[in-house]
């Protein structure tokens, strides 16, 4: 009986890859770039437990001191590095207080719309700034917000106000970047959310209007209900990049009259460990960010679990 029911199952495994091979071969470039570019790389982590020496091999090096957590034990003695994390969760936590509710607020708006043109050049004008670099984008910031010739200051002035700091200033530099990076991002995220809208039946809002609901009531019982596993996986991946962010956002709205607030972990790892050659120091920081990163995508997806949402996996 066990053989037979092996010989089923492999009878079974020859005409599914019969049938879907393409399927499978289609996989074959991405799962090569994989393992070549993000899972070989993966051996140099164990810089961050040894001394970096540039001629020898990885597998050469000695081990550092303390176990190998030296360098570890010496970024968390590292005063810029502590400010680094503290600029990185600050700002990424303002990031996802103002920035994760801004698509689905644009998206909610957009589907209210009735005007079909209308919305769509809407969503084209919203989608734009994604398509931008951040160096442009600080361009433009710079063109309107400069405290001496930029536009908005200029306006300022002229209605006998004062000029406002916004990139020089720690606290309007904060509001400046947090507000670009909201203006950058909220059309393109829309995408996800008028996608997960399309898929609510409509008999729903039907159903809802012959009960005498109006178009709050249908976007709370209805509309939002329908869109809320999709908020919790988004939800879910932003809080595992909690430590994480690129790099050239922060470095190029970065000036050395904001330092203290505007270097994160990204621009750190770069000054110190590129330019200052301690590649072990940096290796360390990034792999702690790295593991806090899952260590946050790992409980908050046990949370969504716990309350009855579907999480990730």
């Amino acid at each position: 009986m066990a053989n037979n029911s092996g010989k089923k199952s492999k009878v079974k495994f020859g005409v599914y890859m019969k049938k879907y091979w393409q399927l499978y071969a289609m996989l074959f470039l991405p799962l090569t770039y994989l393992l070549i570019f993000k899972y070989a790389p993966m051996i140099y982590v164990q810089i961050a437990f040894k001394k970096y020496s540039l001629v020898k091999s990885v597998w050469e090096l000695p081990l550092a001191g303390n176990h190998g957590f030296e360098y570890f034990i010496a970024a968390f003695k590292n005063n810029d590095f502590k400010y680094a994390l503290r600029n990185t969760l600050t700002l990424n936590l303002l990031d996802l207080f103002f920035g994760f509710p801004a698509p689905i607020i644009f998206a909610l708006i957009l589907n209210e719309l009735c005007f079909v043109k209308f919305k769509k050049v809407v969503q084209t004008i919203a989608y734009m700034p994604h398509f931008l670099s951040w160096v442009i984008i600080y361009s433009l910031a710079l063109q309107l917000l400069a405290p001496n010739d930029g536009l908005v200051n200029m306006i300022i002035k002229n209605f006998g106000g004062e000029a406002i700091p916004f990139l020089n200033d720690a606290t309007h530099w904060i509001g400046s970047y947090i507000g670009f990076g909201i203006w950058q991002n909220f059309g393109w995220g829309s995408i996800i959310y008028l996608a997960a809208i399309a898929g609510i039946n409509p008999e729903l809002y039907e159903a809802a209007a012959v009960d005498g609901a109006g178009r709050f009531r249908k976007i709370w019982h209805i509309t939002l209900p329908g869109i809320k596993p999709t908020i919790v996986v988004l939800l879910i991946m932003s809080l595992g990049n909690i430590l994480g962010g690129g790099f050239d956002r922060p470095f190029a709205f970065q000036n050395n009259l904001v330092m203290r607030v505007a270097d994160v972990i990204a621009t750190f790892v770069y000054r110190v460990g590129i330019k200052g050659l301690q590649f072990s120091l940096t290796t360390a920081v990034g792999l702690f960010q790295s593991v806090v990163g899952v260590f946050f995508l790992l409980m908050a997806n046990f949370i969504s679990r716990r309350l009855g949402e579907r999480g990730i996996w």
